[in-house]
């Protein structure tokens, strides 16, 4: 009976490596080896440290409930091994994403897989889950032409967010990020570029009337930090809106709501992949979404982003860098 190799967390900040027996497989089943998986430096870490709520979470393949011990993970690119008599026999051989826990094999059914386009490696891959996040994030911002446009937060799905902003004819867009290395990592070059990279003490020592025409029409939140909506309002121009797409898990913050935020009439977006918009779902569906992150994947090729690769067994040595130095990190992934 084949085994397969699966991250654990067992307790805050407690990660275990285990060997587990496989399902035997089934006529309508395939068994996958994975290539490479892709940590979600924002909602695993929440897990890593024990903060997470007790909901459902937003992919099906995960478990529903959300305690120790607990398989976490949804960034899983592997090769199917092996099929089953009623599987079409194209699959076999086939490059796959599946939203899978960090794990060296698995089984399941075909149609809980994604065919990776042949102009994707295996690593560029792992970014679908946080693409499909960047695009559902810009079609909720619903960024308009010439608009002044700040993306709070560069890890993977700011950096991918604006990615996809830099596409669009705005006025000017900026990102801002606490550490350098994540500034640096969104670089567009030439002399016509739109975009500005600040450190928040820069966004903070602003004069308010020197840069009131640069007030933004349009504001993300993706540093996973509630306190940061504050100075999500606080740069935020009249009637303007913003999108948060950080989850905060436990993490709770003061908000103040008692300055401008009123009179500036100023919308929250609350955005989160597990749903389409209800003003896009007649048009939208999963797969159309899908789609366009496959080939904004193409376009910007995230594979740039990866600062660190480990193997399955290092994988408390990952959380810990992650939790202790993050300011060392953009992307990690495992490498089977």
């Amino acid at each position: 009976m084949p085994t397969a190799q699966t991250v654990f967390f067992t307790a805050p900040k407690q990660v275990e490596i285990r060997e587990m027996l496989l399902p035997a497989l089934q006529t309508d089943e395939v068994l996958v080896e994975t290539v490479c998986s892709a940590i979600s430096a924002g909602t695993e870490m929440l897990v890593y440290r024990g903060q997470f709520p007790q909901l459902q979470d937003a992919h099906d393949a995960v478990s529903s409930e959300l305690k120790y011990p607990l398989a976490y993970g949804y960034a899983c690119v592997g090769v199917v091994r092996q099929i089953g008599k009623l599987v079409n026999s194209e699959w076999k051989d086939k490059f796959v994403f599946s939203f899978q826990p960090h794990t060296s094999h698995f089984v399941t059914k075909p149609e809980n897989l994604f065919p990776i386009p042949h102009s994707l490696n295996p690593e560029n891959a792992c970014f679908l889950p946080n693409m499909e996040t960047a695009v559902n994030l810009v079609q909720d911002g619903a960024p308009i032409l010439g608009e002044r446009v700040m993306v709070l937060g560069q890890g993977i799905v700011g950096l991918l967010t604006a990615s996809l902003l830099n596409e669009f004819p705005l006025e000017d867009l900026t990102v801002v990020d606490s550490i350098k290395l994540r500034r640096k990592a969104f670089h567009v070059e030439g002399p016509k570029s739109k975009v500005k990279s600040l450190a928040p003490d820069d966004l903070r020592s602003f004069d308010k009337l020197r840069t009131q025409p640069s007030t933004f029409d349009l504001v993300y939140e993706l540093t996973g930090s509630p306190s940061v909506l504050n100075t999500a309002i606080e740069h935020t121009a009249f009637s303007g809106r913003i999108v948060i797409g950080s989850w905060y898990g436990q993490k709770r913050a003061e908000i103040d709501m008692g300055g401008s935020f009123h009179r500036s009439r100023i919308k929250l977006i609350s955005s989160q992949v597990s749903s389409i918009s209800p003003k896009l779902s007649g048009r939208w569906d999963k797969s159309r979404r899908f789609e366009v992150a496959w080939q904004a994947l193409e376009r910007i090729q995230p594979q740039k982003w990866i600062t660190h690769r480990f193997s399955l067994n290092d994988a408390a040595k990952a959380y810990q860098l992650l939790d202790e130095n993050p300011q060392e990190t953009i992307q990690i992934i495992f490498e089977y």
